[in-house]
This record gives C-alpha cells, sequence and structure tokens, in this order.
C-alpha cells in the first residue's frame, strides 16, 4: 500500500481542531432552545459529556458524538485514537457502551480504498476492544479527513456522574498525564521519535472504562474527560456548572516527560493559546509560574484522562481502581471550594 501522510490534509489534528471554546460559546448563544422532556436527564445546559436520557427506572440511555481530523499519519491509529476518544464521553457519564455508529468524511480523489479502510479498521479494533459492534454509520466526500463515532451506551439513572454535580471539599482525581497535543506537535516538525510516538498511541488509546468502576464507588460526585479545550478548560466547566472553584497544584499534576521537554523548547498547538485566550481571565496564576506550564495546562487533550471530583474518604478507592485498571499516572491534583467574588475560578499553586 502506498504511504500517504494523513495529517498532511488536516488543518489541525485530534481535538486540537475543535471550535475554540469562547466562539464555541458565542455560537451556542444563538442556538435556539428546543424541547426538553423530564426524561432528559442531562442535556446542553452544563455543556457535559454526553446526553442522558431515562428509559426507565433502572436503565438510561447515553447518546454521544465525537469525530475530527487527523491527529496522526498512520491510517489504522487515527481510526483507533478517534473510536477511543468518542467512547470516552460514555465512560466519563458512568455508563456502559452498547453499541456505535461510524462516522465518516474522506477526500475520496485523494485517499485510496486501502487506506480508508485501514482507518475503519481500526476504530472497529477499539470498538472490539470496548465489547460492542459498529452497527452501521454514515460516510461523505469531504476535502479533509474526519472520522469518528456515534455512540451510545446504558447506565442506571442514579449512578449518572455529571460535570455539575461536585461538591465543595471534593478532591480532584486525574486518570491521564497531560501532554498528548503536544507530542502531535512534536510529530507535525518531525522531531518525535519512535518511542515517544509509542507512547502517544498507548495513552491516546486506552479506554476510560474504568468510569464504569469509578461511578459505583461512594463519596464520586462528578466525572468529565479531558479533551479539546485542556484540563483548564474542562475543570472550569465542573467549576461553573458545581457553582465552585477550584485549586491545583502545579507540582502534583502528571505530565508527560517528553511533552514537558518539547513545551520547554516551545513546541506547542496553536489551539493551547486559543484556549488561554478565551478562558485565562477566569484562571489565579501564579507570578512564578512557567509559561511551558501553562501551555500544558490549556493543551488540547485527544483521548485524555477523567477527571474525578470524589469525597476525600473516597480518595484511596478511586485511586485504587485506576491503579487497578492500568491508569498507572493518576494522581490527586487539587480541590474544590466556594467559589470567589470573580464566580467559578480556577486557581494554582506552585507547590
Amino acid at each position: 500500500m502506498e504511504s500517504i501522510a494523513l495529517t498532511q490534509f488536516s488543518h489541525g489534528g485530534g481535538c486540537g481542531c475543535k471550535i475554540a471554546p469562547g466562539l464555541l460559546a458565542e455560537i451556542l448563544a444563538r442556538a435556539p432552545q428546543g424541547l426538553v422532556p423530564p426524561e432528559l436527564l442531562v442535556g446542553t445546559e452544563t455543556s457535559d459529556d454526553a446526553a442522558v436520557y431515562r428509559l426507565n427506572d433502572s436503565q438510561a440511555l447515553v447518546a454521544t458524538t465525537d469525530f475530527f481530523t487527523p491527529i496522526v499519519d498512520d491510517p489504522h491509529d487515527f481510526g483507533r485514537i478517534a473510536a477511543a476518544n468518542a467512547l470516552s464521553d460514555i465512560y466519563a457519564m458512568g455508563g456502559t457502551p452498547i453499541m456505535a455508529l461510524a462516522l465518516v468524511g474522506m477526500p475520496i480523489a485523494k485517499l485510496p480504498p486501502e487506506v480508508i479502510g485501514r482507518v475503519l479498521e481500526g476504530g472497529a479494533s477499539i470498538c472490539r476492544e470496548a465489547g460492542i459492534p459498529i452497527a452501521g454509520g454514515h460516510s461523505i466526500d469531504v476535502l479533509e479527513p474526519i472520522y469518528g463515532l456515534v455512540g451510545l451506551g446504558l447506565v442506571h439513572p442514579q449512578r449518572v456522574r455529571r460535570n455539575a454535580d461536585a461538591r465543595a471539599g471534593d478532591l480532584l482525581v486525574l486518570g491521564k498525564p497531560l501532554g498528548v497535543g503536544i507530542l502531535s506537535a512534536a510529530l507535525k516538525k518531525g522531531v518525535l521519535d519512535a518511542a515517544g510516538y509509542a507512547e502517544m498511541i498507548r495513552h491516546t488509546t486506552q479506554l476510560n472504562r474504568v468510569g464504569i468502576e469509578l461511578a459505583g464507588i461512594g463519596g464520586v460526585h462528578a466525572m468529565t474527560d479531558v479533551t479539546g479545550f485542556g484540563l483548564a478548560g474542562h475543570l472550569l466547566e465542573v467549576c461553573r456548572g458545581s457553582k465552585l472553584s477550584a485549586e491545583l497544584r502545579l507540582a502534583d499534576l502528571p505530565m508527560i516527560a517528553r511533552a514537558v521537554d518539547f513545551a520547554r523548547k516551545g513546541i506547542v498547538t496553536g489551539a493551547s493559546a486559543r484556549n488561554w485566550h478565551a478562558y485565562g481571565d477566569q484562571v489565579r496564576w501564579p507570578a512564578d509560574a512557567q509559561e511551558w506550564q501553562r501551555a500544558l495546562l490549556s493543551d488540547p487533550q485527544t483521548s485524555g484522562g477523567l477527571l474525578v471530583s470524589c469525597s476525600p474518604d473516597a480518595l484511596a478507592s478511586v485511586l485504587g481502581a485506576f491503579r487497578a485498571a492500568g491508569f498507572r499516572d493518576a494522581a490527586a491534583i487539587g480541590e474544590l471550594g466556594a467559589p470567589t467574588d470573580a464566580g467559578a475560578t480556577l486557581g494554582f499553586t506552585a507547590r
């Protein structure tokens, strides 16, 4: 098969091609509000990871969709990353996936069928790992390659974990280290070695299925996954939805070592700066913190880790669940408290 670099066709890759949070908020503010039936347990009100619709007293349907342009050149890896990223939204709600539909947009005149087939094979391999079928989908001919899934899952209504149910005094736990977006930027610049690429693929294809177990732990109040808006952006969504503020410890944040090295050298994504421009005024930033640290906090994560808000007495169980599921970098990174005079804000300390 002819070697084709998929990223040459896209202006941005992975969750880094999401619309910037500030512009997205402006667009959504103009969207008309539709019907909101009482069975709709989670809708658009708090920018949560998926919609949740109650079917009966013991079952609720979790529905989400996610797709993006290539973050890597290898078509099989692209499919795997996109599928893992899409299913993460279901796990972040505490749900169990039951099936998926494929969303495929490809420049048919530029990509041979073999390459497109490898993308689909990659996505299917992740769905097999999750134990679900790809039961259908839709495809179109477009200028840039696009792939993703509609994900459907089930959850008990009482085990839904919204991003807006965090409580003051909760501790925050992050399941995966930060820096995937920076590794993708290094890949595009041709400076990411084979070991760095393997690490990038390991993080982005690791399923967040531990969210199912986490939702069953008493004291776990809220969950979300960290994706295109970076850790700071998605935690601010938790703060706004829960009407709280957060304080994180920079020294405790798990970070990919290679990504830190690249960030120190100024190799970062353009989306990182766009993210910070959208919400930086809501962040209390230490005067002695470094620019590379800020780049990592707003770095768009593709298939990033789960962010869990839990009571202090649940911390050991949460970390134990992450460790048992293979998330060896999971760490407690801060806590939630009452909002400041400025409202729901996010602060950082260097310790």
